[in-house]
């Protein structure tokens, strides 16, 4: 049976993990995988262009491309996911991506490369919505939210320990330090696919039947015959678009346009990876709630306006007012990513239909998917061409999505067949 929420016995914000047996496993399996995706992340552009000597073009192309197939293998997942068992889709793809990690310093020409940087993405996007395929099986209401603040407070931790073993073969600046350094990462996470095994079979979907491969007819309406749905995925997919406010442009904001260093944008990162570990899973709380998911929502987006702006005045400033508002803006920015975060994986359970919870979970991600696609382009767009005009525009963008995923949260809650008080 599925666990109505996250128990929190014995004091301590994550007693739970010891005490329900999925969230045990997905904890573990998310902190070993994610320690070989920070080695990846810190690695792999400058592998490509310092190892390989890909030009920059090349390296953009290659990241593009295999973006988008991600983007389709993110529904994919989650429609597999509600046709066979998940446990074993989850570990077939957690193993397969390990290999094609593996192949990464085989990869000395760009089609190589581009073929190896395919299968990454599209197994690790089909990865990503089968896991939210079980998420939403195993647990229910707040237990949902939870789950997912508690793994995206391990993701953090993890990639953090990752990036930081990535340095290693940054600091030693050789082909050896690079390859060794991502073959072991390719291993961890392949480590993590045994431990994704022992998920037990409750978190497969209800007409799967545990003794037989063969697919049954699945039941329930397409997420896309839902209007709503699809509505709440492009706009939660929009505001997604502060993910690469922090990795595109403010990197380059800091560079061109302030008299900050640029080691400024380290200290950044770390401040807002510190605050993400402290307050996802304090600040997730009730979000299983649509109206207060909604609420929470706005109270995201104009948090971003207020951050925006005060990206926007860090520009033509002294250096030591710059740091200030640019240290003052990443934290406003962080707060408005933990609650955006949380009213979305709220509003993503919710709003779902609950018999074909893969297909819905893969859908969303694959709205995130668009918005990382084009998060660059929006930012140069705006940002990097027109300045404080730009962050002022980019700021309602996030503020009108906000408004929009609220509105969304209303209309669900006015028209949904009101179900039975817990």
């Amino acid at each position: 049976m599925p666990a109505t929420g996250i128990r929190r016995r014995g004091g301590g914000r994550f007693s739970s993990i010891t005490q329900d047996p999925v969230l045990n496993r997905l904890v573990l399996a998310t902190l070993v995988s994610t320690l070989g995706r920070g080695v990846f992340l810190t690695l792999t552009v400058l592998y490509f262009t310092l190892i390989v000597e890909l030009p920059a073009m090349e390296v953009a192309l290659l990241l593009t491309i295999s973006s988008a197939i991600g983007v389709g293998t993110s529904y994919l997942g989650g429609h597999l996911a509600d046709r066979f068992s998940a446990r074993r889709l989850a570990v077939w793809l957690t193993l397969i991506e390990a290999v094609a990690l593996a192949c990464y310093p085989l990869a000395t020409s760009f089609p190589v490369a581009l073929a190896v940087a395919c299968v990454v993405t599209a197994t690790a996007s089909a990865a990503h919505s089968t896991r939210g395929a079980i998420i939403a099986r195993a647990f229910t209401g707040q237990g949902r939210v939870g789950a997912r603040a508690v793994l995206r407070t391990v993701t953090n931790i993890g990639i953090s320990l990752g990036s930081a073993a990535g340095g290693i073969a940054l600091l030693l600046a050789t082909p050896t330090a690079y390859r060794s350094v991502m073959v072991i990462a390719a291993v961890l996470t392949g480590a993590s696919a045994f431990v994704l095994a022992r998920l037990p079979k409750s978190v497969d979907a209800p007409q799967h039947d545990p003794t037989s491969d063969v697919p049954r007819p699945l039941r329930g309406r397409s997420p896309f015959r839902n209007p709503t749905y699809l509505a709440l995925t492009v706009l939660s997919g929009v505001f997604g678009m502060q993910f690469g406010v922090a990795e595109v442009g403010l990197p380059l904001w800091i560079v061109h346009d302030t008299r900050a260093p640029s080691a400024v944008y380290s200290v950044l990162l770390i401040l807002n990876t510190i605050l993400v570990i402290a307050f996802q899973v304090r600040l997730s709380r009730g979000t299983h709630d649509v109206a207060h998911a909604g609420k929470i929502s706005v109270l995201a987006g104009i948090l971003m306006v207020v951050a925006c702006g005060l990206y926007a005045g860090s520009a033509d400033v002294a250096i030591g007012v710059a740091i200030a508002l640019l240290v003052l803006a990443m934290v406003v920015h962080s707060f408005a990513e933990i609650l955006s975060s949380a009213s979305n994986w709220g509003l993503s359970f919710e709003l779902a239909d609950q018999s074909r919870a893969g297909a819905y979970q893969g859908v969303f991600a694959m709205g995130y998917s668009l918005g990382a696609m084009a998060a660059p382009l929006v930012i140069s767009a705006t940002v990097l061409t027109h300045g404080t005009m730009g962050w002022m525009v980019l700021g309602a963008v996030f503020l009108l999505s906000a408004l929009g995923i609220n509105l969304l949260a209303r209309h669900h809650l006015t028209t949904a067949p009101r179900a039975s008080a817990p």
